[in-house]
This record gives structure tokens, sequence and C-alpha cells, in this order.
């Protein structure tokens, strides 16, 4: 059962009715059958965030290009950033979690936070519509929404355009191995570019090993040097 309810809902700003709902918002798939954890209200909580997001983005920056919009929307919605607002909110403290996961440090992997945090919100828009949804999502998002461009541009994203405006190509990606029970895998990924050596990069999701990966090769060209060709 979830503990200290009443501190989790000043932290969020909202107050449940249905507590069922919270708790299997909190619930990992470590600790109970799956049919009872928070697993679906996480894939609806995805496409909440995603929705009230996008919204915020039309809005607020109406002379913005597609692109534009796409690449912040992507850096607000990923697991890292839902993990960061997990921690700003102490999420991990409410979280119901195995033993075993317990000892291995589980409360505060960045995985389990992200995933907890999008069942949250899925969680509030179930309990309380999507106003409350909206209004959550827009309170703790609002700071991120507003960073400068070059902050948010993640590796996958400054290497690609790198490729695209050097070696016309994309850059692509294979998975070397997984490892790991289904609850906390290790994934271990390599950027793949014609010409150049492969780098490989790990994390407990495959974006997050990409973004490794891709770091480590644009570390590469920018310690050798190899910088962007000027446009005739």
């Amino acid at each position: 059962m979830v503990t200290n309810i009443p501190k989790l809902n000043l932290k969020i700003g909202y107050k449940f009715k249905d507590l069922k709902l919270l708790e299997r918002a909190l619930t990992h798939s470590s600790t109970v059958n799956k049919s009872e954890d928070n697993d679906r209200l996480e894939f609806l909580g995805d496409r909440v965030l995603g929705l009230v997001i996008a919204k915020k983005l039309y809005l607020e920056f109406p002379d913005s290009k597609t692109g534009d919009l796409a690449q912040r929307f992507n850096y607000l919605v990923k697991s890292e950033t839902l993990a960061k607002i997990a921690e700003t909110i102490s999420l991990g403290n409410f979280i119901l979690i195995s033993q075993s996961e317990e000892k291995t440090g589980g409360r505060y992997k960045s995985a389990i936070l992200a995933d907890a945090c999008e069942a949250l919100i899925a969680a509030i828009y179930l309990d309380g519509g999507i106003s409350n949804a909206e209004k959550f999502i827009n309170s703790f998002w609002a700071d991120l929404i507003f960073e400068k461009e070059l902050s948010i541009k993640d590796s996958k994203s400054a290497l690609q355009e790198w490729s695209h405006a050097n070696l016309g190509i994309t850059p692509e990606y294979s998975e070397i191995s997984s490892s790991g029970p289904s609850h906390n895998p290790k994934f271990l990924m390599e950027v793949i570019l014609p010409g150049f050596d492969k780098f490989t990069g790990s994390g407990d999701t495959k974006r997050k090993a990409q973004q490794m990966a891709a770091k480590k090769l644009l570390d590469y060209l920018k310690k050798n040097r190899i910088c962007r060709k000027k446009k005739k």
C-alpha cells in the first residue's frame, strides 16, 4: 500500500478520489502479477502526455516549423525527461517494488521512475479528467518547454544533423545484446556510420543506449575536429 498519500497529493498538486488507481500507478511489475502493475497505465500516460505537450507547443510557438516542434517534443516526452520530473516530486519514495528490486536501487532507476511518471499522468487523467492531467503536466514541464533550442538537442539528433550535412545519410543503430529481467533490462547498442569506427552505448532502454553510442561518436568527431563541411 502506498504510504503518506497526503504528502504525495501535495507534491503533485492533485488529490485522488480513487486511491486504488493511484496505488496501481505506483506499482512496479516486480511486485505483482502483470495484470496488476502500472504497465497499462504507463501506455495511456504516454499518449496523454504526448497530446498535452503537442498542444502546448502548438500554442506557444506559432512561428516554429514542424521540425523544430518535433525536436522539442521529443525532448519533452523522452524517458530521461520523465525521470527528471519524477525526481522533482520524489516519486521514487512512493513506488511499490519488490525487495529484490529495492536492494539493487530500483526505486531510483531512471527507467522505473519514467514509467511511474507516465502511469501517474494516466491515473490523474482517469481520476480527474484531461483538465487535471493538463494542469499537472503544464506545471511540471513549464520550465523545460521554454528551454533554449540548443540545450534540448539530444545526441542522436545532433549526430543525424551532422551526418546529413556531411555525408548525406542517416546513422543506423543496431542492437548488440540485451540482458536482465523484463522489469530491469540492459541494452547494448551500436551506431553505424560508414567511414567511421562503430561506437557502442548501454542503458536500461534502447533509446538511452542509442543516445550513449551517438554521444561517443559525437565526442570523437569533436576531439578529432572533424567539422561540418563548408557550403559552396
